[in-house]
């Protein structure tokens, strides 16, 4: 998170609680930061507001500037802002979703995991990370260059904020059930199913002093891992990644990041590789 030298904070004026601006501030303090506050709104003026929490904020020693505006929609709003000011994050307050809207339509915030090129911080609760638990959740399954970067970043992340906050690092990840049709023995057995995961996340466990106590490797789906462990330890916030599947493939099959989100009480932090953060960006240039 080092490199994040500009942070776009997605503002809801009609909200009395400001959850990412909180969120914000404490980023911003720890990495020196600028941030761009974005209202998207084209039919009242807020510059009044936005003017009073630029000069709170520069008070406070943190540089920010503002902007209102609206495009087509608020993704492509928030999007086309990120890449006008140069952030390097976006934070916005998440609210779930009406579940019979969300299987009509898809959300704006689900839109905003798939397609922004940077990493999308959505904050949910009020709960204070100062001394908080941080879930890194990774795929130790994946075998290709794209994964193995993908978990880097979660777990470099997660260990940023953990160290930012004074509080415990947690790893994550689900494994697949044993089968007795699988053409390698060594996915027949449970046993040796979890002694390769766990390999695999001895790297991060070395490298990032994580105790036994808090890595949690098990068998079961990661849509349904994730919030089950993040409830049990109290996660203040989980560090994800997601591929950012769209249309047929994404209806059908879903992105992780997507289905937990409404079931995490914590915030949700959600990463992409960087390959598909230089095709996103190419294709919002276009």
């Amino acid at each position: 998170m080092q490199s994040i030298k500009r942070i776009l904070v997605v503002l809801d004026p009609s909200r009395e609680d400001n959850v990412a601006l909180v969120r914000s501030r404490l980023l911003a303090g720890y990495l020196g930061a600028e941030l761009h506050l974005l209202v998207c709104e084209n039919r009242r003026d807020y510059s009044d507001m936005l003017d009073e929490l630029c000069e709170s904020l520069d008070t406070a020693g943190i540089r920010a500037r503002y902007t209102q505006t609206w495009q087509s929609n608020l993704t492509d709003t928030i999007i086309r802002t990120l890449l006008a000011e140069g952030c390097g994050l976006v934070i916005k307050q998440h609210t779930p979703d009406n579940p019979l809207k969300k299987a009509l339509l898809t959300p704006e915030d689900w839109k905003l995991l798939r397609y922004c090129p940077a990493p999308v911080l959505l904050a949910k609760g009020s709960a204070l990370w100062m001394h908080g638990k941080v879930l890194a959740a990774v795929d130790l399954g994946g075998h290709d260059d794209q994964h193995q970067g993908l978990r880097d970043a979660i777990v470099r992340h997660a260990a940023d904020i953990a160290r930012m906050t004074s509080g415990e690092l947690h790893l994550l990840s689900a494994h697949p059930a044993p089968m007795l049709s699988a053409a390698n023995p060594i996915y027949q057995l449970r046993e040796t199913i979890l002694e390769i995961y766990m390999e695999k996340a001895r790297r991060y466990i070395t490298e990032y002093d994580i105790p036994e106590s808090r890595t949690h490797i098990d068998e079961g789906p990661a849509d349904v891992l994730i919030p089950r462990v993040a409830e049990q330890i109290g996660a203040c916030v989980t560090v994800i990644g997601t591929v950012a599947r769209t249309g047929i493939s994404g209806a059908l099959i879903g992105n992780t990041a997507e289905v937990v989100l409404d079931q995490l009480s914590g915030d949700v932090l959600v990463l992409k590789p960087d390959d598909m953060i230089d095709h996103l960006q190419d294709l919002v240039e276009k």
